[in-house]
């Protein structure tokens, strides 16, 4: 039987690879920035897909099989190649000095927060061309990773922070939205010892920290959540919001996206503020279209002109 194979990732690929040069899935999902359960499904899904084993589990870690032995050569040339090619589009991109990038997983929204810095870089580079591109809420990153985008509106924290810089657009308060038929719905306020033992809508797996972050887990004491449902974007945190899958901490600033018919929001004591941020690789910092639009981020938020 031949197996189909049009559907395997590079992700896929470069989470096995991770796994085959660690022999232990703790520290290969600690290197990809992921969570150790989500890097197990993910590599039982490969070997589902390929139908057959790639590692076997021991006390002590991982080893490969036969399968897996004979994968590594071939997945290391497919992801190299890939490397190459973002590499050739990066080049690609850099040659047209003139266009900017800007990511977002949702709109900022904020007061008319693009508008107006747009209109002061435009100012300052009336030949630059900007795009704006939005990415699903799997890339935390919002493109800023694997090189899609040159900057972008992100939600802190960075998975991999070290290789960004950023600047705070906006702190605000988490909010927990809910269904309006929810019990707790009926009151003004919530400590959130009242939520712990709810269950949740979690950002997917591959958010990382970011997922972390809105499950508010630094808060649970090492009580771990309880996932009703996962959501990529807004209308699917809507959708299971109404339908009553879990409720789900929610940026001040985004509330209205999601309170609609059917969703309220209410404070919540005992959480950190959010903090959602224009960022951009280190390297680039010294980009002028970068620099520029950074600036006037700046000038925006900070209202100095």
């Amino acid at each position: 039987m031949v197996m189909a194979m049009t559907d395997v990732h590079v992700r896929d690929l470069r989470y096995f690879l991770a796994v085959a040069e660690e022999l232990h899935f703790t520290r290969a999902a600690e290197r990809l920035y992921v969570s150790q359960p989500a890097l197990s499904k993910q590599i039982r899904a490969l070997e589902r897909q390929l139908g057959a084993e790639l590692f076997r589990r021991e006390s002590r870690g991982v080893a490969l099989t036969e399968a897996g032995a004979a994968l590594l050569p071939h997945a290391r040339r497919v992801v190299d190649a890939w490397a190459e090619g973002a590499a050739a589009v990066e080049a690609a991109r850099a040659a047209r000095r003139g266009t900017l990038v800007v990511g977002m997983s949702t709109s900022p929204g904020r007061g008319g927060l693009l508008p107006a810095i747009r209109s002061r870089f435009t100012a300052a580079h009336p030949e630059a061309v900007l795009r704006l591109r939005q990415l699903s809420w799997q890339d935390p990153t919002a493109g800023l990773a694997d090189g899609e985008t040159d900057i972008a509106f992100v939600w802190l924290p960075l998975p991999d922070a070290g290789r960004y810089a950023w600047t705070v657009v906006a702190e605000e308060p988490r909010l927990v939205a809910l269904p309006d038929t929810h019990p707790l719905a009926a009151r003004e306020a919530l400590d959130f010892a009242d939520l712990a033992d709810e269950p949740f809508l979690a950002l997917p797996p591959d958010a990382g920290v970011l997922r972390d972050f809105w499950l508010a887990l630094d808060e649970r004491a090492g009580r771990p959540p309880r996932i009703g449902a996962e959501i990529a974007g807004t209308e699917e945190t809507y959708e299971a919001l109404v339908a009553g899958l879990g409720i789900c901490l929610v940026a001040a600033g985004n509330a209205p996206l999601i309170t609609l018919g059917g969703v309220t929001t209410r404070p919540v004591h005992g959480l950190a503020p959010s903090r959602f941020a224009l960022a951009w690789r280190r390297e680039d910092a010294g980009r002028p279209l970068v620099r520029a639009y950074a600036q006037a981020c700046r000038r925006v938020t900070e209202g100095t002109g």
